[in-house]
C-alpha cells in the first residue's frame, strides 16, 4: 500500500490538476479582485476621498513608506515624500500661476516623464480633471483632441512642442499652451508646497470623471473617454490582485502614461500597493532590458510587441502584465527570458468590464481571458455574450422574425458583449466625454429581449470549452501597429488630400518578423506612374500630417478600376491584405516602401530580406 508521502503527493498531483482543469484558481482571483475593488471604493466614497492624491499621501505621511522609492526614471528616484512634496508644489503652481480651479479640464501632452507624473497628480491635489494627450499627434488630430477636451490650458512636454505649430494655436485662440522647459519647471518648484482643503477634493460619487484618455475608436478621430473614479478603482484592483504586487515589487514600464493601460495598471496599481514604479521615455529594443536590470524590476508591462533583441535571462523579472502578446510568441516570450507567469488582461479605456488570464501554463496560453465554473457562469452567461455577427453591415447579426440576437456555439467567433443596466447605462458605460452621439452607437438594445442594453466591444472573441476566451479580430477597419489602434479612414482621408492622389484604399498588411499589422494603400493616382518627385512629396504629406505610427509603410500603385467596393459601398480589403506585399502577389502593381523619409520601391529581394528577418520597421 502506498505510504503517507505517497498519498500526499497523489493528492497534490491531483488538486493541481482539478485547480487547472476547472480554472478555480481563476474563480479565486474573480472574487479577490471583486472584493477588493469593492471594499476600497466603498470606503473612499463614504469619506469622500474617491482622489487618488488621498493614496499618495497616506504613503507619503507613514513611517513605513514614507521614505520607500515611489519613482524611478532616467537615474532619478523620488520616495513617497519626495514625490508628494513635489506634487504640491505643482498643484499650488496650477492654482496660483495659471489659475486653475476644481473641476477644471487641463490637457497634458507629454511623453513618459517624471513631470508627466507630478503634474498629473498636481491636478488631481486640486481638485482638477487631467485630459492625456497622445504626443505622437500633430495637425487636426491633434487641434481636435484638444478642443473636445473643452480644456483652456495645456500643458506640453518641449520634447513634442514642435507639434504646437501657427495653424494649431490660431485653430484653438481659447487655449493657452505652456511648455513645460526646465525654466517653467523650477518655477514651479519654488513654490511653496500648499495642501488644499479636502473640499476641493470632494466628489459626489463613484461615476465623477477622473480623467479623461483617448481611444481611437473603430474609425475617425479621437475621441475622450470619461474614465471614472470608480474604473479607476475596479482596473487597479484587476492589476494590484492579479500580479500579486507587493511593496517590495518593482513594476517597470515604457508603455505610453496617456494610455489607460501604463496609466492606472501601473502607476495606480503601484499606488495603491505601496510599490515602486520604474518608466521608460519610450518602448525602445535597445534600452528595454538594460532599464529593466537596472531598476531592479520584479514585474514588467508589455502592450502587444516583444523585444527582438538578444538578452539573458539576468533579471528579477517574476511576472509580466499588458495585453496583446501573440499566441505564437507566448511560450517563447516566457522561455526566452525565463518569465514564470504572463498576466494578460482584455479591457478597452470606455469599456463596461474586462477579462483577465493569468496563466503559468500551456493549456491557457494565448488566451486574453480564463474562466473558472463560478465566474464563467456569471461572465459568461449574464454578464457578458458573445453574439452572431453580420460581416456586411459589421452590426451582430439579428433574426428576422424575432429581430434578437443569437449567440454563438462554442469555439465560433462572434462579437463579444458586456451587460448593461437597462435602465442606467452610466452604472458601468460612461462613454465620450461631450459626444452623446458616439457613446449611444456603442450600445445595443433588444439583444436578448427587449429593452435589454449591451456594450459593443468592436471585437471578434471566441470561448472554447475550457472556459478560456481568445481574440480573433476586430470589427471595422482598424489595424494595430507599435501598440497604436490606427484608422483607416483617418490616413485615407490624409491621404486623399494630396493633390496627386485619386483614390487611396488603406488597410493592415501582416509582416514576417513583425507584430501587429503595418499600414499599406492600395492607390490610384492622377497620373498613369508615380515619378520620385510625387513619392517624395507623398511621403512628405504623410509624416507631417498623421502620428508615425499611422503613415502608411508601403503603397500599392493600382489603376482606379482595381479599388473595388463592396456591397455596401466600403472598399474592398479582404483580397488586398490576403495578398499583403508579396511583390509575387500583387498581380503586377507596383510597390513602393518608406525609407529614408521618401517612397522607393519595394523589390523581391526586399521581401526576402523580410522574411529573413534582416529588416526591422
Amino acid at each position: 500500500m502506498p505510504g503517507p508521502i505517497a498519498l500526499l503527493a497523489a493528492g497534490l498531483a491531483g488538486s493541481a490538476y482539478l485547480s487547472a482543469r476547472f480554472s478555480l484558481e481563476q474563480d479565486l482571483l474573480f472574487l479577490r479582485i471583486s472584493a477588493a475593488a469593492t471594499f476600497h471604493l466603498l470606503r473612499a466614497e463614504r469619506a469622500d476621498q474617491l482622489n487618488i492624491f488621498y493614496i499618495l499621501e497616506q504613503h507619503a505621511q507613514h513611517k513605513t513608506t514614507a521614505s520607500r522609492p515611489f519613482l524611478l526614471f532616467e537615474g532619478k528616484s523620488y520616495t513617497y515624500w519626495e514625490t508628494y512634496q513635489i506634487v504640491l508644489k505643482y498643484g499650488a503652481w496650477l492654482r496660483a500661476r495659471h489659475g486653475v480651479k476644481e473641476k477644471d479640464i487641463v490637457a497634458v501632452n507629454f511623453q513618459n516623464s517624471d513631470m508627466f507624473i507630478f503634474l498629473w497628480l498636481g491636478l488631481w491635489a486640486i481638485g482638477a480633471k487631467p485630459a492625456f494627450i497622445n504626443y505622437n499627434l500633430a495637425g487636426a488630430p491633434l487641434t481636435h483632441s484638444l478642443r473636445v477636451s473643452t480644456a483652456k490650458l495645456a500643458l506640453v512636454d518641449p520634447q513634442v512642442a514642435d507639434a504646437l505649430t501657427d495653424q494649431v494655436r490660431s485653430d484653438l485662440p481659447g487655449v493657452q499652451f505652456v511648455v513645460m522647459t526646465e525654466e517653467v519647471d523650477a518655477e514651479a518648484r519654488k513654490t511653496d508646497p500648499v495642501r488644499e482643503p479636502n473640499p476641493v477634493r470632494s466628489e459626489s460619487g463613484r461615476l465623477n470623471m477622473a480623467l479623461l484618455i483617448y481611444t481611437s475608436g473603430t474609425t475617425g478621430l479621437p475621441k475622450p473617454a470619461l474614465v471614472s473614479w470608480g474604473k479607476v478603482y475596479g482596473g487597479t484592483a484587476m492589476a494590484a490582485k492579479g500580479t500579486g504586487l507587493k511593496p517590495a515589487d518593482v513594476l517597470y514600464t515604457c508603455m505610453p502614461l496617456y494610455h489607460a493601460s501604463a496609466a492606472m495598471l501601473g502607476v495606480c496599481n503601484v499606488l495603491f500597493t505601496g510599490a515602486t514604479l520604474a518608466i521608460g521615455r519610450k518602448f525602445s529594443t535597445k534600452t528595454f532590458w538594460k532599464d529593466v536590470r537596472e531598476s531592479n524590476a520584479t514585474v514588467i508591462q508589455y502592450v502587444d510587441q516583444v523585444t527582438g533583441e538578444n538578452f539573458d535571462k539576468k533579471h528579477r523579472v517574476r511576472l509580466a502584465v499588458g495585453n496583446g502578446l501573440r499566441p505564437d510568441v507566448w511560450n517563447r516570450f516566457k522561455e526566452r527570458f525565463g518569465i514564470e507567469t504572463i498576466f494578460e488582461f482584455y479591457a478597452a479605456t470606455e469599456g463596461a468590464g474586462a477579462a483577465w488570464n493569468l496563466s503559468r501554463n500551456d493549456l491557457s496560453a494565448g488566451a486574453i481571458g480564463q474562466f473558472g465554473a463560478l465566474s464563467r457562469a456569471i461572465s459568461g452567461g449574464y454578464r457578458t455574450a458573445v453574439v452572431r455577427l453580420d460581416y456586411e453591415t459589421e452590426l451582430p447579426w439579428r433574426d428576422s422574425k424575432t429581430g434578437l440576437c443569437q449567440r454563438v456555439k462554442t469555439g465560433e467567433a462572434g462579437e463579444f458583449l458586456i451587460r448593461l443596466p437597462d435602465d442606467d447605462i452610466r452604472e458601468k458605460f460612461q462613454g465620450y466625454y461631450g459626444d452623446s452621439a458616439a457613446t449611444n452607437a456603442k450600445v445595443l438594445r433588444n439583444v436578448f429581449r427587449n429593452g435589454d442594453a449591451w456594450f459593443r466591444s468592436g471585437d471578434v472573441l471566441r470561448w472554447d470549452s475550457n472556459g478560456l476566451l481568445f481574440f480573433a479580430d476586430r470589427i471595422g477597419d482598424t489595424f494595430r501597429w507599435k501598440s497604436e489602434n490606427v484608422s483607416t479612414a483617418e490616413v485615407a482621408q490624409v491621404l486623399g488630400m494630396h493633390p496627386a492622389v485619386h483614390e487611396a484604399n488603406v488597410y493592415g498588411v501582416e509582416l514576417p518578423h513583425h507584430d501587429g499589422r503595418a499600414g499599406c494603400v492600395a492607390i490610384a493616382f492622377n497620373s498613369s506612374h508615380p515619378n520620385p518627385e510625387l513619392l517624395a512629396s507623398l511621403a512628405n504629406h504623410v509624416q507631417k500630417t498623421l502620428p508615425r505610427y499611422a503613415a502608411p509603410l508601403f503603397l500599392r500603385v493600382v489603376k482606379e478600376m482595381a479599388l473595388q467596393n463592396t456591397g455596401t459601398n466600403k472598399l474592398q480589403k479582404n483580397v488586398l491584405q490576403q495578398q499583403g506585399v508579396n511583390p509575387a502577389k500583387v498581380e503586377g502593381d507596383l510597390l513602393f516602401w518608406l525609407r529614408d523619409g521618401t517612397y522607393v520601391p519595394f523589390t523581391g529581394s526586399d521581401w526576402t530580406k523580410l522574411q529573413q528577418g534582416g529588416v526591422k520597421l
